[in-house]
Protein backbone atom coordinates (compact mmCIF):
# COMPACT_ATOMS: atom_id res chain seq x y z
CA UNK A 1 0.00 0.00 0.00
CA UNK A 2 1.19 3.49 -0.83
CA UNK A 3 -0.02 6.38 1.33
CA UNK A 4 1.19 9.90 0.64
CA UNK A 5 0.17 13.30 1.97
CA UNK A 6 -0.08 16.10 -0.62
CA UNK A 7 0.72 18.68 2.08
CA UNK A 8 4.02 16.94 2.86
CA UNK A 9 4.96 16.38 -0.80
CA UNK A 10 4.40 19.94 -1.98
CA UNK A 11 7.72 21.05 -0.45
CA UNK A 12 9.79 18.15 -1.87
CA UNK A 13 11.36 17.28 -5.22
CA UNK A 14 8.00 15.72 -6.20
CA UNK A 15 6.68 19.28 -6.65
CA UNK A 16 7.62 20.71 -10.04
CA UNK A 17 6.69 24.23 -11.05
CA UNK A 18 7.25 27.28 -13.17
CA UNK A 19 5.74 30.76 -13.03
CA UNK A 20 2.34 29.57 -14.33
CA UNK A 21 1.77 26.15 -12.72
CA UNK A 22 2.76 23.73 -9.98
CA UNK A 23 2.43 19.95 -10.18
CA UNK A 24 2.78 17.66 -7.17
CA UNK A 25 3.54 14.15 -8.41
CA UNK A 26 1.78 11.86 -5.95
CA UNK A 27 2.60 8.69 -7.95
CA UNK A 28 5.38 8.26 -10.50
CA UNK A 29 6.59 5.47 -12.78
CA UNK A 30 8.89 4.00 -10.12
CA UNK A 31 5.87 3.39 -7.89
CA UNK A 32 4.93 0.55 -10.29
CA UNK A 33 1.24 1.37 -10.64
CA UNK A 34 1.18 1.66 -14.45
CA UNK A 35 0.07 5.31 -14.30
CA UNK A 36 1.18 8.49 -12.59
CA UNK A 37 -1.07 10.72 -10.50
CA UNK A 38 -0.55 14.44 -10.00
CA UNK A 39 -2.30 17.36 -8.35
CA UNK A 40 -1.62 20.29 -10.65
CA UNK A 41 -2.49 23.95 -10.11
CA UNK A 42 -2.63 26.21 -13.17
CA UNK A 43 -2.52 29.82 -12.05
CA UNK A 44 -5.24 32.34 -12.93
CA UNK A 45 -4.63 34.16 -16.19
CA UNK A 46 -2.31 31.49 -17.59
CA UNK A 47 -2.74 29.66 -20.87
CA UNK A 48 -1.00 26.41 -21.82
CA UNK A 49 -0.78 24.49 -25.08
CA UNK A 50 0.04 20.81 -24.65
CA UNK A 51 0.29 17.87 -27.01
CA UNK A 52 1.01 14.65 -25.16
CA UNK A 53 1.96 12.60 -28.23
CA UNK A 54 3.27 9.68 -26.17
CA UNK A 55 0.95 9.75 -23.16
CA UNK A 56 -2.74 9.51 -22.45
CA UNK A 57 -4.02 11.87 -19.77
CA UNK A 58 -7.25 12.21 -17.82
CA UNK A 59 -7.92 15.30 -15.73
CA UNK A 60 -10.57 16.08 -13.11
CA UNK A 61 -11.21 19.65 -11.97
CA UNK A 62 -11.24 19.97 -8.18
CA UNK A 63 -11.59 23.76 -8.05
CA UNK A 64 -11.38 26.86 -10.21
CA UNK A 65 -12.69 27.80 -13.65
CA UNK A 66 -11.27 27.87 -17.14
CA UNK A 67 -11.63 26.29 -20.56
CA UNK A 68 -10.02 23.69 -22.78
CA UNK A 69 -9.90 23.97 -26.56
CA UNK A 70 -9.35 20.98 -28.86
CA UNK A 71 -6.95 22.47 -31.41
CA UNK A 72 -7.93 19.93 -34.10
CA UNK A 73 -11.63 20.85 -34.02
CA UNK A 74 -11.65 24.32 -32.44
CA UNK A 75 -14.23 23.08 -29.94
CA UNK A 76 -14.01 24.72 -26.50
CA UNK A 77 -15.33 23.25 -23.26
CA UNK A 78 -15.81 24.92 -19.89
CA UNK A 79 -13.70 23.58 -17.05
CA UNK A 80 -15.21 23.89 -13.58
CA UNK A 81 -15.36 21.70 -10.45
CA UNK A 82 -16.71 18.26 -11.29
CA UNK A 83 -15.67 18.32 -14.98
CA UNK A 84 -13.31 15.63 -16.31
CA UNK A 85 -11.63 15.46 -19.68
CA UNK A 86 -9.58 12.64 -21.18
CA UNK A 87 -7.03 13.06 -23.95
CA UNK A 88 -7.75 9.69 -25.52
CA UNK A 89 -6.47 10.62 -28.99
CA UNK A 90 -3.27 12.41 -27.88
CA UNK A 91 -5.29 15.58 -28.47
CA UNK A 92 -3.36 18.82 -28.92
CA UNK A 93 -5.12 21.34 -26.72
CA UNK A 94 -4.98 24.72 -25.06
CA UNK A 95 -5.99 25.00 -21.43
CA UNK A 96 -6.87 28.44 -20.05
CA UNK A 97 -7.18 29.20 -16.34
CA UNK A 98 -9.62 32.02 -15.63
CA UNK A 99 -9.19 31.29 -11.91
CA UNK A 100 -6.59 29.09 -10.26
CA UNK A 101 -7.43 25.60 -11.55
CA UNK A 102 -6.66 22.71 -9.20
CA UNK A 103 -6.68 19.51 -11.22
CA UNK A 104 -6.18 15.80 -10.44
CA UNK A 105 -4.29 14.27 -13.39
CA UNK A 106 -3.42 10.71 -14.40
CA UNK A 107 -0.85 9.85 -17.09
CA UNK A 108 -0.41 6.56 -18.92
CA UNK A 109 2.32 5.58 -19.40
CA UNK A 110 3.36 7.06 -16.09
CA UNK A 111 5.78 9.95 -15.99
CA UNK A 112 9.09 9.53 -14.18
CA UNK A 113 9.16 12.99 -12.63
CA UNK A 114 12.10 14.10 -14.78
CA UNK A 115 10.09 15.16 -17.83
CA UNK A 116 9.99 18.70 -19.09
CA UNK A 117 7.56 20.06 -21.65
CA UNK A 118 9.25 20.25 -25.02
CA UNK A 119 8.71 23.19 -27.36
CA UNK A 120 5.72 21.45 -28.98
CA UNK A 121 4.00 20.93 -25.60
CA UNK A 122 4.78 17.20 -25.37
CA UNK A 123 6.92 15.03 -23.14
CA UNK A 124 9.59 12.83 -24.72
CA UNK A 125 8.59 9.20 -25.33
CA UNK A 126 8.93 7.15 -22.12
CA UNK A 127 12.02 5.23 -23.30
CA UNK A 128 13.94 8.47 -23.81
CA UNK A 129 12.30 10.63 -21.13
CA UNK A 130 15.29 10.28 -18.81
CA UNK A 131 17.78 11.33 -21.50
Amino acid sequence: MIVRDFNKLKDTNRAVSDAQWTSVRMLLADDGMGFSFHITTLYAGSEHTFHYKHHFESVYCISGRGAITDLATGETFEIRPGVMYALDQHDKHTLRADEDLVMACCFNPPVTGNEVHREDGSYAPPASAAE
